[in-house]
């Protein structure tokens, strides 16, 4: 960086880089029990988020989506910044959708976006939702951001007047939110010329009970940018404050050598992480903040902000990272990376971003979306070392599952193909056009794919054969080989040999008429029957033939 002026008291030709001054405040308000707000104000990044959904996960999106963005603060964008800050508000929205996958009882949350990146001497600008923008420049005051609301577009219909949109029953429907929304979400988007000088103005709803002049006075006239913070927030508590308020204070200026070599980091949160149903000390806090000067930027030669916000805020310093207190799997990783990347860079940290940084996880979401987060945040930072300790083992562990897959598939191509291959080798005899047919394979399916095709188509006719040979016909007679088969085919072609035929008994010799012998020696012969005589002949037996003996 050039010198601010030359050894001849002329300045120098090259401008000085640009960076934002800044302070962030943020309360619950009078009515709720719990900040759905988040605010994150860096050298050259500044979001505001105030989360939707109630007791659900209000505080889950917006911290969520804050904590997802903030290592967007630096200006080194070697191939320019004009959608690095839309494609990071995407990314946050499809982990909040990945959130409410892991817990359904997230679904219906979101949150608005209003968010400035400074690169050189451009401010790019994304915004959705109904949470503002302003900008101080010379005499000017104006709300650059558009709200995206349901009487907005009553407004700009012309069906309802400006001072009407504050009473009417529907003043804080959105038209657009980020989060758990079907549709992607549409931001609008701006690249603007900054320069020195100019202030700008973030904050949630809930600074809206205040009256618009009111906040143009304040934001003109309070020259400390921590009290001028400080100031709206009192005045919205004033005005009753029924909804959680958050403001962002930025200046723009040029940088100095005491900015370069400046490393406070101010997290400006609760000293111990409230539950749900508690009310959150923010209204004290700021006061003193106030006092002190912290939150704002320091100027040359005035070190120990970040301790005087810290004992402001009760935040433990940060050589000291508050003891995690949810026992989820991945959080202590997750709380050590956030830790690391919040002290990285001077900064200021507010609303449930600021409770999620102090316990090290974000209330009633899972360990895994945490442990994403982590490996989320890692993705996006400087040192390739921390990038290769977790990034890389999740994409080698996709890499090896996508590899066992394609194995798994080559071996049941290969299976299948074995298979197939060997049905080939097979041939049987069928029926085809009621004639005896040869075919090759088998004679199954496989779903639609057919495993045998004709071989050929014999002359021997299916009703020439006997019935039992034409059932195991249609049943099909497998063969090892087409020659097996056709030697099944010739034996059906032959005449059936096989069947044993009837044959007739031997006819029996006549037997002599017995004579009668004259006294008592005579003895009938062997072999004569009981009968008196015997037929000379006798008709050859229709049964079976059976073996004799001789």
């Amino acid at each position: 960086m050039a010198s601010p002026q030359s050894s001849e008291g002329k300045p120098t030709p090259e401008a000085r880089p640009l960076i934002m001054r800044y302070a962030a405040r943020s309360d619950v308000g009078r009515l709720r029990s719990k900040n759905d707000d988040s605010a994150y104000a860096g050298r050259h990044l500044a979001v505001v988020a105030d989360g939707m959904g109630g007791h659900a996960g209000g505080d889950v999106a917006s911290a969520s989506t804050v904590l997802d963005m903030i290592h967007l603060d630096h200006d080194d964008y070697p191939e320019g910044a004009d959608t690095v800050l839309a494609d990071e508000i995407q990314t946050a929205n499809s982990l909040l959708s990945e959130l409410v996958h892991l817990d359904p009882k997230l679904a219906g949350m979101g949150t608005t976006v209003t968010a400035l990146l400074l690169e050189g001497s451009k401010l790019h600008f994304a915004h959705i939702g109904d949470s503002r923008a302003y900008r101080l420049r010379g005499t000017t005051f104006e709300q650059v951001s558009v709200d995206h609301t349901f009487v907005q577009r009553l407004i700009d219909e012309g069906r309802l007047r400006p001072e009407e949109a504050e009473t009417h029953p529907h003043k804080n429907v959105l038209m657009r939110v980020l989060g758990d929304v079907d549709a992607s979400p549409e931001l609008d988007l701006a690249v603007l010329e900054v320069e020195a000088g100019e202030r700008w103005l973030l904050c949630s709803d809930g600074l809206n009970y205040v009256p618009g002049p009111v906040v143009e006075q304040v934001v003109r006239e309070t020259r400390n940018l921590a009290e001028c913070a400080e100031l709206l927030i009192q005045l919205t508590l004033a005005n009753g404050a029924p909804d959680n308020v958050t403001v962002v204070m930025l200046e723009i200026a040029e940088e100095t050598g005491d900015d370069v070599t400046t490393a406070s980091v101010e997290i400006v949160a609760p000293a111990e992480p409230a539950p749900a149903g508690a009310k959150e000390g923010a209204e004290a806090a700021p006061a003193a903040a106030a006092e002190t000067g912290a939150g704002e930027e320091p100027p040359a030669g005035a070190p120990g902000t970040a301790e005087a916000a810290a004992a402001a805020e009760g935040a433990k310093p940060s050589g000291e990272p508050p003891a995690v207190t949810d026992p989820h799997l991945g959080e202590h990783l997750s709380a050590e990376v956030l830790r690391e990347e919040l002290a990285s860079r001077p900064h200021e940290l507010v609303g449930a971003a600021a409770t999620a940084a102090e316990t090290g996880s974000i209330p009633t979401v899972a360990g895994r979306s945490v442990a994403r987060r982590a490996a989320t945040m890692l993705t996006h930072k400087a040192e390739q070392d921390r990038e290769e300790v977790l990034v890389l083992p999740i994409r080698r562990r996709r890499w090896l599952t996508i590899l066992a897959a394609a194995i798994l598939a080559v071996f049941m191509v290969a299976g299948l193909w074995l298979g197939y291959a060997w049905t080939q080798t097979r041939f049987y005899v069928g029926e085809y056009d009621s004639r005896v047919a040869i075919f090759n394979g088998i004679s199954q399916r496989l779903g639609p794919i057919q495993l045998s095709t004709l071989e050929s188509v014999t002359k021997v006719r299916l009703d020439s054969l006997p019935e039992f040979q034409q059932q195991r016909v249609r049943q099909t007679i497998p063969a090892d080989s087409l020659e097996a088969a056709q030697r099944i085919v010739q034996n059906l072609e032959e005449p059936d040999n096989s069947t044993p035929a009837p044959c007739p008994s031997p006819s029996p010799k006549p037997t002599p008429s017995p004579t009668a012998k004259a006294g008592p020696s005579a003895k009938p012969s062997p072999g004569s029957t009981a009968k008196p005589s015997a037929s000379p002949t006798a008709a050859p037996s229709t049964a079976p033939c059976e073996e004799v003996s001789p």
